[in-house]
């Protein structure tokens, strides 16, 4: 039986240590109840069992035991045990609780001191203790509601009992948890020592009666591991260990992963006190600020006070605040409350997390919901940097957590819908006028497009006739069209009474029958629709000024986009003003890819150029749009330039839109202008902004819905998300879950968006870098692996001054502090490769991404040929360009200068020096890409594949590859300056033989994609078809869609578009490198190419001009390829070469004069020349058959110990060569690309007197051993050397001084490679000259020497005359969502004048197959949406039957099937009967009833279904416009749509995403 004394401590002690928790009560007397501890120790620590196994017996925790004595209460049996207790209770309360409320004051006082039970260095947080009303009875009430509620109800339901338990947790955290004091925690603690270590040893580690004494000697250390087994409860247990802690009583080594046990235990109670089960406690254990061992902060605005969060302090900031800095450490935590009465902001110069320290701000599972910002300030100049951080930083140091997980937002998607400059489809039309307006100024708008179509002035005061031509003007108006009149200065004096009743008849006004002098006077009115107009009119006032009268109507295009019409006229200080707007009404509404629910009113987002200058991008941020769709925003602006929103041409250039708000933000605090040492002399802003930097050895790193804004600094390593060589961060470095940075936005920010140094396998996902300074996406030193850069999003990436290749031209040149010397660098060679995806190690992953717009380049393949910076000596020399290439798939690059995807070149890796004064890091041309299994060159080649690249509008390359092997395909390229240059490893002998490929590829020279005049576009011009557009590179730049730099590259199974020449300039499908020194290889070949109809040239050579110099380099003069199939030429297996190279040609060829090429049959291979001895020669080598046509080559590598030559050769021909000087003393012959049995003979001009070592051998290029030597023997005649051209013989012909070799391959060529798998066959020759007297023997060779007759010369026969079926790129269209199906619409329309002329034809055309028309009248095809088959046609003669209205009403409304796409075109004069059924297409998505106009046209790409799809076009157009057409790609099976049956879509995207994470 237990004492009434003993009941009453219980209770008491009880109550304190639920409600306990890590705030320090300071000199606080508790009731005496409390001071019973001792007497009832035992009893009450060991009342706590294992958590675990009271969760098996019940729910509540076990110092709850309320509900379960209540339901004892009436069970009878021990009721009035129970109401004893419960009164026992009562009393023990009363006096427990003044005491806590006289402690109340206490705590409040104590704050700032510095107390002992918290971190000494939070010298003044505000822990919010809230005041407790002084009533016994309202406090236990308030404590303990189920007493009085089960007294009414037995059994309450679970939904109210759940309810119940939550309402006393919350009461029970109100109450701010207490610690024990000095004397019962003494009590307590040698309570678990003895438990612990046994009684005597208790002693000897805690010798003290109460904590207020001091220790006198050094004490032994505690393993806490050892501690936590105690059975004891967690609230007690972590008491203990904190003041252990503070007395360093503990070993360091296990402190953290004891007290994180302790956290674990204390969760477990809590979920236990209420009840928790399944997704309750899941929630808890998944949001971070839920947890119950947090202490509420609210350390409020002292930018002097210097915040440690440490060892035992879990803190959970619930208010803004700004602080000097914070430290986390030693197991301390700061957790953002998800539920703050304001949006909670942090100023701190920097946050430093380190030593099991963690800063989280929600988590993975539970993303943040509230709004949350933290804001790093201070200048450059302010103070010290801290050690490997620097300043205005979030650092994450060894044993770091960084956990920041906002709402999970689209990031970004693309628009579906096209965007046009003031949200119109022809552009918002603003006129602005004042002297020089007099008369009637007359403004034509078709009401369907919200087109001006016609802009006039009438001089109605001063002329007569104006009236009558102004009459004759609005009287051949269609009915419908809309007219626009403003006066300007005065247009009554001449305007006649019958122009007046026809401005009244036609558009309905009743003022400009009384229009006097100088009257402003303003119309909006529509042609023959009384009711429909609005006027004003002002009278003129004397002291010359009116007042504006404006007239303005809204309308409705057919798309459904509201516009206004305004027309205005005033005086304004005797000075006339008029003027027009044709402007949107209601707001911009944008038509998206992808569900954008997620993006809310307010939130700022990007829409990216869709032309040649990346400064067309354009953020807006977003109005309220209750009448939008799911996949609809409306933005508070009007666009600039025009944003394409659709697929053209078969090539997918809709924009890219991106959300750069996010609910976390973390940003930089800016001064209004640069300063100090910024390089103000480049930036008139601040650009010293924040960063994140994380080190090696981080506990945990995950940042997802972040938005990080005036971050980074042009400091080298501080940048806005910066991981510095922190090794493997995904599964094989430990890391589980793998670190990544998932939906983070990073704009306006001064270095970079993230940069991988250092690093491996992080995961970088749906992150988006806006207007950013310096390369975006950076792999830093070349050893970064195995990244995965998944739907990212980088656009106007601008250049900065921290690495070279991050400068302009002027930051190029000023720059000069790491040059030797006085050294210049030279931007083009030097810098200027600013770049969105900076990649250098090929060994990572990039799917998905969007390279937007770079100064330079979209992705960058960059080799370091060894490691640089603190990465140095991690892998051998050159090996990252053996390195295979990672997956590569679905990636899109556009609106870059230079070009979209570039692979190849370097960086340099060495300190500048005498030799070479250039800085480290800069650009360096000379790596090549040839990625081998292993990274092994003794290893198979692996082929790096390229699939499904979307490139256009770049200004110079859509890509640029340089090595083997090499494969481009599912690629699409268009409005490229070039689309694609492939250029092989490096020219023989250095390279061993690779091979580059593009296939089931699609290139457009000229889209309709016209573009947009401004935003830095360089030149605007006329396109082929005499439109006006913006142009790369220049007006006469010669756009070319493959072009062929060396080889061998192979172009198959691609289809080519719109490559129209013109008088301005050039544009070919396929072409060479201009200006080229480089060899050219006869392996280059073409087949199953296929050139459209308005391809008008398809091979260009060049001709001397501005852009091709003299087109006479080595490269220039040898351009070759194999027409395998005859796709390109008509003619199959014929080469194709420049006209004048006379090595080629045969009687058999056929000249292309506007190709500047010729095609000939035969077989060809390349003759490879060193020349040693003097090696600074010119080349002239003749074909005999051609004596008079030599060609001449300079040679490559002239700063080489050796001169090279690689002509192109016809195989079985005889050849001549000699030198523009001396004969070298040295040559080596090597036939290229031969074949076994393959020969060609050649004479070499000597001395008359010369003697001759000859020998021949086989060079094992990749060892460098040598064998097969065989010495050529002296043949007595011509003849025997021609008898026996397998046998190691020569003839000099002393006479003619020419030395005669048969040259003849012995072994089989392997592959791709140049020689034979044993080795590259060779001739060498050495002279030794005795008399140099010298013959011409280009011309006597010919007449003595005995040559047989040339080989049986081919000629040009089986010319191709059907078109190739199977050629061209397999894919209608080359699209972002490659798992899509797309059909191609083609809508052409005649009116009646084009019948007339017998002008086109009218027809539909799905895909390849068309629908011609004709008769006049109204052509219907419908196509099933869900599958693209054709449904129905059905011809309507509109030409004579009025009855017809109803026939197409019907045909609509009752034979159309449900989801059907639905084309309509029309042909002759069909207006007048359709207008009784324009209201019928409004079932076929029409947003108003359409106009028909008389002797019109008209075209449509409707949809019949429940949903109006953003790609409905409709084309009304009236007399004296062109033919209505259109064209579009429509995708098929959208689940929006309604297919019937479960939609498969093979994401190949997904499944490689999937096996990557797997595989990490």
């Amino acid at each position: 039986m237990q004492t009434d004394k003993n009941l009453k401590a219980r209770s008491t002690v009880q109550d304190v240590f639920t409600n306990s928790s890590a705030v320090r009560i300071t000199q606080c007397r508790l009731p005496e109840a409390l001071h019973l501890l001792p007497s009832l120790q035992k009893h009450l620590l060991l009342q706590n069992n294992s958590p675990a196994l009271q969760l098996t017996q019940r729910h509540l925790a076990p110092e709850d035991h309320l509900a379960e004595e209540r339901k004892k209460a009436f069970d009878g049996s021990s009721t009035a045990k129970t109401f004893t207790s419960h009164w026992l209770l009562f009393a023990v309360s009363l006096l427990v609780i003044p005491g806590l409320l006289h402690c109340d004051g206490k705590i409040q006082s104590s704050q700032g001191k510095g107390s002992k039970g918290f971190d000494r260095n939070i010298q003044t947080s505000s822990l919010n203790v809230p005041h407790m009303p002084h009533d016994g009875k309202a406090n236990l009430s308030g404590a303990y509601p189920l007493y009085r509620r089960s007294a009414r109800s037995m059994k309450p339901r679970k939904g109210e009992q759940e309810a119940s338990l939550l309402t006393i947790y919350q009461s029970m955290k109100e109450m701010k948890e207490t610690l024990l004091p000095c004397d019962s925690l003494v009590e307590v603690t040698n309570y678990v020592l003895r438990k612990a270590s046994g009684k005597n040893l208790s002693r000897d580690f805690f010798p003290l009666a109460t904590c207020d004494q001091k220790l006198n000697h050094q004490l032994s250390k505690i393993n806490p591991l050892n501690l936590v087994k105690v059975k004891i409860k967690p609230q007690l247990l972590y008491q203990v260990l904190l003041f252990l802690a503070k007395l360093d009583l503990l070993l360091d080594t296990h402190q953290a992963g004891s007290f994180s046990i302790v956290k674990k235990l204390l969760v477990n109670k809590e979920q236990m006190v209420l009840g928790m089960t399944g997704n309750s406690r899941n929630k808890y254990a998944r949001c971070p600020d839920k947890a119950p061992y947090l202490v509420s902060w609210n350390p409020g605005h002292d930018e002097n006070k210097k915040i440690k969060i440490g060892r035992g302090m879990f803190l959970r900031l619930e208010s803004s605040a700004s602080v000097h800095s914070i430290i986390i450490e030693n197991g301390g935590k700061l957790v953002f409350t998800d539920t703050p009465k304001s949006p909670i902001s942090l100023r701190s110069r920097y946050i430093l997390i380190r030593n099991g320290g963690e800063l989280h701000i929600g988590a993975e599972k539970c993303p943040y919901t509230a709004s949350a910002s933290i804001t790093l300030f201070g200048k450059s100049t302010d103070g010290p940097n801290v050690e490997h951080f620097g300043k205005k930083f979030i650092g994450v140091d060894k044993g770091g957590t960084l956990e920041l997980h906002g709402k999970r937002n689209l990031s970004w998607t693309h628009l579906s819908r096209s965007l046009y400059p003031g949200g119109l489809q022809y552009g918002a039309y603003r006129f602005d006028k004042h002297w020089g307006s007099r008369g009637l100024n007359v403004r034509l708008i078709d009401q369907g497009t919200a087109r001006v179509l016609a802009a006039d002035r009438f001089d109605t005061h001063l002329w007569a006739n104006e009236s009558k031509r102004l009459q004759e003007f609005l009287r051949s108006q269609p009915k419908g069209r809309i007219v626009a009149i403003a006066v300007g200065d005065s247009a009554a004096r001449s305007l006649t009474v019958s122009a007046r009743n026809d401005i009244r008849e036609l558009l309905g006004s009743q003022q400009a029958r009384h229009l006097g002098y100088r009257q402003p006077w303003a119309i909006v009115g529509v042609v023959l629709a009384s009711e429909s107009f609005v006027e004003e009119k002002r009278l003129y006032e004397p002291n010359g000024s009116t007042g504006m009268a404006i007239a303005r109507r809204d309308f409705q295009t057919y798309d459904g986009i509201h516009f206004t019409v305004t027309a205005f006229s005033e005086w304004v200080h005797g000075v006339p003003h008029c003027g027009f707007r044709v402007d949107v009404s209601r707001g911009i509404i944008l038509n998206l890819m992808d569900d954008a629910t997620s993006w809310l009113p307010g939130n700022q987002i990007v829409i990216a150029s869709t032309d040649y200058s990346m400064y067309q991008a354009e953020n807006f941020n977003l109005l309220p749009c209750p009448e939008c769709k799911v996949n609809q925003v409306k933005i508070n602006g009007k666009p600039r330039y025009l944003h394409m929103g659709e697929v053209v041409d078969g090539i997918d250039m809709r924009a890219e839109v991106g959300l750069l708000s996010r609910n976390i933000l973390i940003k930089g605090e800016m001064e209004d202008l640069c300063y100090g040492q910024n390089f103000c002399h480049f930036f008139n802003y601040d650009t010293f902004g924040g960063q994140i930097k994380i080190l090696q050895n981080f506990a945990s790193v995950h940042l997802s819905g972040v938005e990080l804004t005036n971050m980074g600094q042009q400091i080298l390593g501080s940048y806005p998300i910066h991981f510095h060589l922190v090794g493997d961060v995904d599964q094989k470095g430990g890391y589980n879950p793998p670190t990544f940075v998932d939906n983070v936005a990073v704009h306006h920010c001064f270095s970079r968006c993230v940069t991988i140094h250092g690093t491996n396998g992080l995961l970088v996902k749906d992150t988006i870098g806006y207007d950013t300074l310096g390369h975006c996406f950076f792999l830093e030193d070349g050893v970064e692996q195995r990244n995965i850069l998944y739907h990212n999003l980088g656009l106007l990436t601008k250049p900065g001054t921290i690495l070279p290749s991050d400068r302009n031209e002027i930051m190029c040149t000023s720059i000069r502090d790491q040059v030797y010397g006085n050294y210049i660098p030279v931007p083009s060679t030097d810098c200027m490769a600013v770049t969105t995806f900076w990649i250098s190690n090929p060994n990572n992953h990039l799917i998905n991404n969007a390279a937007a717009g770079a100064q330079d380049v979209g992705i960058w393949f960059i080799f370091h040929r060894a490691p640089t910076g603190q990465s140095a000596g991690q892998y051998p020399e050159g090996q990252s360009e053996f390195t295979p290439l990672g997956v590569f798939y679905n990636n899109r690059v556009h609106s870059n200068f230079k070009a979209g995807l570039f692979i190849g070149s370097g960086v340099k890796t060495t300190q500048s020096n005498a030799d070479d004064p250039r800085e480290v890091l800069c650009k360096h041309d000379f790596s090549r890409f040839r990625p081998h299994q292993n990274a092994d060159p003794r290893k198979p080649r692996v082929p790096a594949i390229i699939d499904g690249l979307v490139s256009f509008k770049n200004n110079d390359h859509g890509a640029w590859a340089r090595g083997g092997d090499i494969i481009f395909r599912n690629s699409g390229f268009s409005d490229n300056g070039i689309g694609l240059t492939l250029a092989s490893d490096g020219t023989f002998p250095t390279d061993e033989g690779s091979s580059l490929e593009v296939t089931k590829s699609i290139f457009v020279g000229e889209s309709i994609n016209v573009g947009c005049n401004g935003g830095k576009n360089r030149y605007w011009g006329k396109g082929a078809h005499g439109e006006y557009r913006t142009l790369p590179r220049n007006r006469t730049f010669p756009i070319r869609g493959f072009q062929i730099y060396d080889g061998p590259v192979r172009i198959t199974q691609c289809t080519f578009k719109k490559y129209v020449s013109i008088h301005e300039r050039y544009s070919s499908a396929l072409a060479f490198f201009m200006r080229n020194s480089w060899q050219i290889s006869p392996q280059n070949n073409v087949s199953q190419v296929k050139l459209e109809w308005n391809v008008n040239l398809e091979v260009f050579f060049g001709k001397p001009g501005q852009w091709f110099g003299t087109n006479s380099l080595d490269g220039d003069r040898t351009s070759i390829f194999h027409d395998l199939d005859g796709s390109m030429t008509g003619f199959p297996d014929s080469f194709v070469a420049r006209a004048d190279n006379y090595l080629v040609r045969h009687p058999g060829c056929l000249n292309v004069p506007r190709w500047n090429g010729v095609i000939c049959s035969g077989k060809y291979a390349q003759l490879y020349v060193q020349a040693w001895r003097p090696e600074n020669l010119s080349l002239l080598i003749t074909k005999d058959s051609y004596p008079n046509h030599p060609l001449k080559l300079q040679g490559v590598n002239r700063r080489a110990p050796y001169q090279q030559y690689q002509p192109v050769v016809m195989l079985e021909q005889a050849y001549t060569l000699r030198w523009n000087g001396r004969t070298p003393e040295q040559i080596v012959l090597y036939p290229i690309n031969f074949n076994r049995g393959n020969w060609i003979q050649i004479g070499l001009c000597y001395p008359k007197k010369t003697v001759f070592k000859i020998m021949s051998d086989i060079n094992q290029r990749s060892s460098g051993r040598v064998h097969s030597v065989k010495r050529y023997k002296a043949a007595s005649s011509f003849n025997i050397l021609q008898k026996n051209p397998d046998k190691s013989l020569y003839y000099f012909d002393s006479n003619a001084g020419i030395l005669f070799i048969i040259l003849q391959a012995k072994h089989v060529r392997k592959g791709h490679s140049y020689c034979s798998k044993h080795g590259c066959e060779r001739v060498k020759i050495l002279s030794h000259v005795i008399s140099w007297e010298t013959s011409d023997c280009l011309r006597k060779g010919h007449s003595v020497k005995h040559t047989s007759e040339p080989s049986r010369l081919l000629t040009l026969t089986g010319r191709v005359a059907v078109p190739c079926s199977h050629c061209g790129a397999p894919q209608v269209a080359i699209t972002s969502d490659p798992h899509r199906l797309y059909i191609r619409i083609q809508i052409q329309s005649q009116s009646r004048g084009d019948v007339q002329n017998e002008h086109k034809l009218s027809f539909i055309k799905v895909n390849d197959e068309v629908f011609l028309s004709e008769k006049a009248g109204l052509f219907f095809v419908t196509v099933d949406a869900c599958s693209g088959d054709i449904l129905s046609r059905q011809y309507f003669d509109t030409a004579h039957a009025l009855q017809v209205a109803d026939s197409i009403a019907n045909y609509i409304q009752s034979t159309i099937h449900e989801r059907s796409i639905t084309l309509v075109s029309s042909r002759g004069d069909s207006g007048w009967a359709l207008n009784y059924v324009s209201s019928a297409f409004l079932r076929l998505g029409a947003a108003r009833p359409i106009k028909f106009f008389r002797e019109g046209s008209f075209a449509m790409l409707g949809f019949k279904g429940w949903l109006k799809p953003s790609w409905i076009k409709i084309r009304s157009h009236g007399v004296g416009q062109p033919a209505a057409s259109l064209q579009h790609y429509v995708p098929l099976k959208l689940s929006e749509y309604g297919c019937l049956g479960k939609i498969k879509e093979n994401r190949r995207d997904l499944k490689l995403f999937q096996d990557l994470t797997s595989s990490n």
